[in-house]
This record gives C-alpha cells, structure tokens and sequence, in this order.
C-alpha cells in the first residue's frame, strides 16, 4: 500500500472520527488534555488502525438501528427500574420467576456480547447463561408469565445489535 493511499484513507470522514474518538479515549485514560497526551494519543490511534487492517466500509455503525438499540435499552432502563421498584416498595409479592431460552439468531460474539449487556443492565431480566453455537441465550425472569413479551422483545434488541454493527461472517473471528 503506498503512502499517498494510506494518508487518503485516514483522511476519510469516518476514519477521522474514529481517530478522534480514540485520541479522546486516551486523553480520558491519562486523565488530562495535554499536547504530550494528545500527540501520543494519535499515534497510538493511527497505529492501531492500521495495524488492525481495518478497510473502509467493513464493520462500521449504522446511526439509524444504532441509535433506536440505544433508545430501546434507554426505556428499557427506566421501565424496567419502575417496575422492580414498584415490586420492591409493595407488600404483596407479585414474582413469578422463570428461566426462558431464546433464540435470538445472532451469529457472532460481538453481536451476542452487545445483547447480552443490554439485557443485563435491565433490572428484572438477566442472563443467565448463552451459547454462541446457537445464538441462544438463558434469562431468568421476575414474572413468568411476560417471557412471550420478553422472547419478542430480546429478539428485537437482536434485530437492531445485528442491523446497527454489520460484521463481516466470512471473516473468521478470534477466539475468545
């Protein structure tokens, strides 16, 4: 690759922001904005840019289905808060717990790790267990009786991990 094409393709918008956000990152590493720490912060970040032998178009975020993942997990954050308060703060015992399996359809690890954060945060709901053979997850429920709502919902957050970050299947992944 010569050095005119290199320079190019750090020049890209996206590729620029990228370096940006990660030079930010490194900068709220050392905990200071500081010519020394911004310098090697982009060094560190063309470095490892190129190193990871990203091409441009492969893996990058789509906004639309990235941001409604995030407003999804974002009410799911304050429904779910509610309604465990709520079951906390009344006297009767409501629960009903359960553990469900649902296929999700994910292929990938990062794709399952994103889903399976996104679940667990949630008060009410959490994984208990995955397999990423078959893109199944385990979650234990405080109410049995929503696990058709909750298998649908999962499912969705799954569509939109999927739909937001698109990962090349024919790459192999590294073992984790």
């Amino acid at each position: 690759m010569s050095l005119g094409r290199t320079v190019r393709q750090l020049l890209m918008p996206r590729r620029l922001l990228t370096l940006v956000l990660l030079v930010a990152a490194w900068c709220a590493l050392w905990g200071s904005v500081s010519v020394a720490n911004v310098l090697s912060g982009a060094l560190v970040a063309v470095t490892v840019t190129l190193i990871a032998g990203i091409q441009p178009g492969h893996g990058r975020i789509r906004l639309v289905p990235a941001a409604q993942f995030v407003w999804l997990v974002a009410i799911d954050l304050v429904v779910s808060t509610v309604n465990v308060a709520w079951e906390i703060l009344t006297p009767t015992d409501h629960s009903d717990e359960a553990i469900i399996a649902v296929d999700t359809g994910i292929e990938t690890r990062a794709h399952l790790l994103g889903l399976v954060v996104a679940i667990t945060v949630t008060p009410g709901t959490a994984v208990v267990d995955s397999d990423i053979d078959t893109g199944r997850l385990y979650l234990h429920l405080l109410h049995a009786d929503k696990a058709d709502d909750i298998t649908a919902h999962v499912q969705r957050l799954a569509d939109l991990a999927g739909r937001a970050l698109p990962v090349d299947t024919d790459r192999e992944e590294v073992p984790v």
